[in-house]
Parts: C-alpha cells; sequence; structure tokens
C-alpha cells in the first residue's frame, strides 16, 4: 500500500492541503504502525468540486454503463481480498480468520447483490397520464464507521455507483487502510475521475464540513448516535437528505418452547463476535424467569469457551476492541454492572488473564438484569450480554421495546407461528427469527434513534435516488 498519506480526489492521488497525520493503532499491541493524511475543509471544498463536476455526465449514464463498472469493481475487490482482512485485522482488531470470511466478504456480497438490483430495478414507470422517475440525487457524502468498515463502505458506494451518483466518502480515521485499498480498487477498476473521491479525517473536522457543505445533496452516515445527532445537526441549514444507521440495544426473546442449549449458546456467540463491536448485536436476552438459573449456566459454559487472543492464531474466536476509549469505555460499564447489583456470571473488568497489553475484553455474561439498569441501556459494543428474566409473554415485549433504540430485534421459538406473532410486536427495523443467515436483499436500517433510511439491495438504490412526477407525460 502506498497512499496511507493521501487523500484520493477526482480520478488521482492528491497529497492533503494541510501536512496533517495521524497515528494509526494497532489494537493488540497499543502500538502506532502507520500514519494516514487528515484532511481539512479545504480537502471537502476539491473533492466535493470533483464530484459535483463529474456529476452532469455519469447521472447520464445507461444501466448498462453502470452495471459494467460494478463488475469491474467486483472483478478488482476480489483481487484484493486478502489485503483488505490483513489490513481489518491489524487496523481495527479482527481474528484473521473472521476478517476474511466475514468481514471482507461482505464487500463481495454488496457487490453481487447491487448488480443483480440494478439489472432489475425500474428508473421508470407510468401511471395514467404520469411518468414517475427516480433520478440520482447528486453528489453524496458517505461518512463508515470502524467496526464493520468495508461493509458500510460497499453498501453504500455500491448504490451511489448504480443510482449515477458522485460521492466523497470519509472513512474511519480509527480504521483508515481498508478504505486505501477499496480506493485503490475503485482505480483500478476505471471508474471515471471525480465519480468517486475519499478524504481522511476526523469525524469532527472532515465530516462536519461534508456534513454542512452546500455541493453535497445527501449525507449517509453510520456511527454511533451521538454523532448521528451532530451531522443532521449540521446538514439541517442546507435541507439535505440524511440517512442514517445508528445504535442499537438489541433485545432477544427466548419463548418457553424453544431448545434452550442451542438458543442461549448460540445467543451468546452471536453476540460476541467482532467483540460485541455490531449495532445489531443481541445484547439483552431475555429467558422466562423459571428457565434464568439454566440460562445463566448454559451461557456461562459458552462464554468461557471463547478463545481470545492473538488474531493471526485460527483458533481465536474474539480479538481486541478497537481502541483504548472503547476498552475504557467497556470497562466503566461493566464496573456500572457490578455496582448496579447485576449478577456477575463470568468475565468482568480486565483482560483476560493471558494477556497484559492489547485492548481486550474478557467475555462477560451478566444475568438477574433489570431493564433499568445502564447495562440494559446503554449501548456498550463490546463483548458484554445481559440476561434479563420475564414473567409472562407481555412483559417480555414491553421490555423489549423499552429502549431508545430500534435496530435490530430476535425472537427464538420452535414454533414459527409463534415468533412470527412475537416478532409483529417488536419495533425495530430487522427481526431475526431463529437466527436465521443474513439476507443483503433486506432493508437494513431502524426505529427511533437507532436511525432513518434503509440500506442493502433495492432499498439503498431508493434511498440514492430523487423521485419525479411528470405530468401529462401521456396525455392524448
Amino acid at each position: 500500500m502506498e497512499h496511507e498519506r493521501q487523500h484520493y480526489v477526482n480520478g488521482t492521488w492528491v497529497d492533503p492541503l494541510e501536512p496533517v497525520l495521524l497515528d494509526v493503532i494497532d489494537p493488540s499491541t497499543e502500538e502506532a504502525f502507520t500514519q494516514v493524511a487528515v484532511g481539512g475543509p479545504k480537502d471537502v471544498d476539491r473533492a466535493v468540486a470533483a464530484a459535483r463536476a463529474a456529476f452532469p455526465a455519469f447521472a447520464r449514464t445507461s444501466r448498462r454503463d453502470r452495471l459494467d463498472l460494478l463488475r469491474a469493481i467486483l472483478s478488482e475487490y476480489n483481487k484484493r481480498r486478502q489485503d483488505i482482512a490483513e489490513a481489518l485485522s491489524r487496523e481495527m482488531g479482527a481474528p484473521l480468520k473472521f476478517a476474511l470470511e466475514r468481514q471482507s466478504a461482505t464487500g463481495t456480497g454488496h457487490l453481487m447483490r447491487m448488480i443483480e438490483v440494478l439489472e432489475e430495478y425500474r428508473f421508470e414507470e407510468v401511471q395514467g397520464t404520469t411518468l414517475i422517475a427516480r433520478e440520482p440525487i447528486g453528489v453524496v457524502g458517505l461518512i463508515t464507521p470502524w467496526n464493520w468498515p468495508i461493509n458500510q463502505i460497499v453498501c453504500k458506494v455500491a448504490p451511489g455507483i448504480a443510482a449515477g451518483c458522485t460521492m466523497v466518502l470519509k472513512p474511519s480515521e480509527i480504521a483508515p487502510l481498508n478504505a486505501i485499498i477499496w480506493s485503490e480498487v475503485m482505480h483500478a477498476a476505471g471508474v471515471p475521475a471525480g465519480v468517486y473521491n475519499m478524504v481522511q479525517g476526523e469525524g469532527a473536522v472532515v465530516g462536519a464540513a461534508m456534513s454542512a457543505h452546500p455541493g453535497i445533496d445527501m449525507m449517509s452516515f453510520t456511527g454511533s448516535t451521538r454523532a448521528g445527532i451532530l451531522v443532521a445537526q449540521a446538514a439541517a441549514p442546507t435541507v439535505k437528505r440524511v440517512a442514517q444507521e445508528l445504535g442499537g440495544k438489541s433485545a432477544n426473546i427466548l419463548l418457553p418452547d424453544v431448545d434452550f442449549q442451542t438458543a442461549v449458546t448460540k445467543g451468546v456467540v452471536g453476540m460476541m463476535g467482532n467483540s460485541g463491536q455490531s449495532c445489531n448485536a443481541p445484547t439483552r436476552m431475555f429467558v422466562p424467569l423459571d428457565r434464568h438459573e439454566e440460562a445463566k449456566a448454559i451461557a456461562k459454559t459458552a462464554a468461557e469457551r471463547i478463545v481470545v487472543g492473538d488474531v493471526r492464531d485460527a483458533r481465536t474466536n474474539l480479538g481486541p476492541v478497537v481502541s483504548e476509549m472503547q476498552f475504557n469505555k467497556i470497562q466503566r460499564l461493566i464496573q456500572a454492572g457490578i455496582d448496579e447489583g447485576a449478577e456477575l456470571v463470568t468475565g468482568g473488568p480486565g483482560r483476560p488473564e493471558n494477556l497484559n497489553r492489547g485492548y481486550f475484553v474478557r467475555p462477560t455474561v451478566f444475568a438477574g438484569v433489570r431493564n433499568d439498569m445502564t447495562i440494559a441501556r446503554e449501548e456498550i459494543f463490546g463483548p458484554v450480554l445481559s440476561i434479563l428474566p420475564y414473567r409472562d409473554e407481555a412483559e417480555a415485549i414491553r421490555l423489549a421495546n423499552d429502549t431508545l433504540y430500534g435496530l435490530a430485534a430476535y425472537v427464538q421459538s420452535a414454533d414459527v407461528g409463534h415468533a412470527r406473532r412475537v416478532a409483529a410486536e417488536l419495533r425495530a427495523g430487522n427481526v431475526f427469527m431463529n437466527y436465521p443467515a443474513g439476507d443483503t436483499a433486506a432493508p437494513f436500517g431502524g426505529y427511533k434513534q437507532s436511525g432513518n433510511g434503509r440500506e442493502y439491495g433495492k432499498w439503498a438504490l431508493d434511498d440514492f435516488t430523487e423521485i419525479k412526477a411528470i405530468i401529462g407525460y401521456e396525455a392524448a
């Protein structure tokens, strides 16, 4: 990789207008291993100008042209998947096997899905004598996070390309290297100059400049609810569209008829994957009061089987969390759980016993959790599970919905019809029944303070288009 200290603007790698650099920390060692450029408002201005200049021509390209471009991007991306996995493992602490099989694989999945969607997408339809047309919204600003970085880059860039938009990406400054490789992929694929631009930098500077920029027509943001509010506030004076995928505190309701050995174990393993750093992780496990002791014992066994350690070791399930700030936040919340009277089943404060450096967190399970406790209210973003007992189904549903968030929810039952009835009562953008496989065609996004808008598949393409009605189009 040659471009850590540059931005990608108007089809070429360019030096920052001000020579400011930022360390990239390996969370396994707590040490800096490279530096990246940190942009400023003038770098954003330059990138937006390139995107605006490229928009008229790119917006007029044919469906076939954009399909060919997406296929070229897919081909180049697959050549670099190992490089992307290596970067992700180093910069955000994902076990290398997980980074390759799960993290970098998402890019391939989203590109393939978007090609499939674009082949059939209806940009125009006639209703009576009116033509309803979907047109590219314009220049889009993309801000992506560090927890599933390449996933979020591709699931924003791919529909932007499919729609005929031009764009400026600001990737996470904490995990920036995968975005540099992605930009190299875009260049190798022959994306026209100015269609795709990337400015490295900090959210408070580059992200804020993008959100407020009058030359950007839409902001697509993934990150914390706190940061999402700042993006929306900065965007408000220019009345641009803002699509947000924000935080979560997802409930996982285990109904009494489910196989608890399987349901609890899968719930623990699924929640703690990616070191618990997933916004839709099932962090609140609701179990019947009379099965609480059973659930505790199964969860304890499952959590203690998780291997935390060297991210290059194929036996490792869990790497470090991404940064010192995240580590300290998680430690504070684990202590809050103890102080507020939750039962610590396993794990707890500090690093695992075999590790004396790195931002490694002990896989932690709390039981006897009340829904008003801090660990049940705040998004921890670490491998910390809360088990909450419920007296009856109505209480489980009420407590599941008693949260500021609404990104995802989970229901486990041996009776699919019963699971469907409960799913219908849950206020969340995604409800997962019986731990299904993921679906990149399903709309992804949340209710309440988990955001607005939807990503993935045709739903993402909808979000990147503007609707025009031409009335009298087929007048007699």
